[in-house]
């Protein structure tokens, strides 16, 4: 038991006559390994990338409300009122009339 931690502590299975199919599994659990850092590094940026575009619709969203409230208050017949009457335009007494127009066909 103690030689064979000893030999496999100092490198014996990497350079013995049968060593060719130790180097193959190493190889390929390094290549594994490599795969397997590139998709965590991969899944991360785009774990990143979706919570920046959720923060970026948030703030968009908020911005769309706010103007949209803005707007509702600048329809309201109260604020035109007030707007006409600074520029000195007086609001008639007198309702609307509809206007309709008949073609003549002949």
């Amino acid at each position: 038991m103690k030689k064979s931690i000893y030999s496999i502590l100092r490198g014996k299975f990497l350079i013995s006559d049968d060593s060719f199919k130790n180097w193959r599994i190493i190889i390929f659990v390094s290549a594994l390994a490599v795969v397997m850092i590139a998709s965590s590094h991969s899944a991360d940026e785009k774990v990143h990338e979706i919570a920046k575009l959720t923060n970026e619709v948030k703030e968009l969203r908020s911005a769309f409300v706010d103007g949209r409230s803005k707007l509702m208050r600048l329809k309201m017949e109260s604020t035109i009122i007030d707007k006409v009457v600074e520029k000195g335009i007086e609001i008639s007494e007198i309702p609307p009339k509809k206007i309709k127009v008949k073609s003549q066909k002949d």
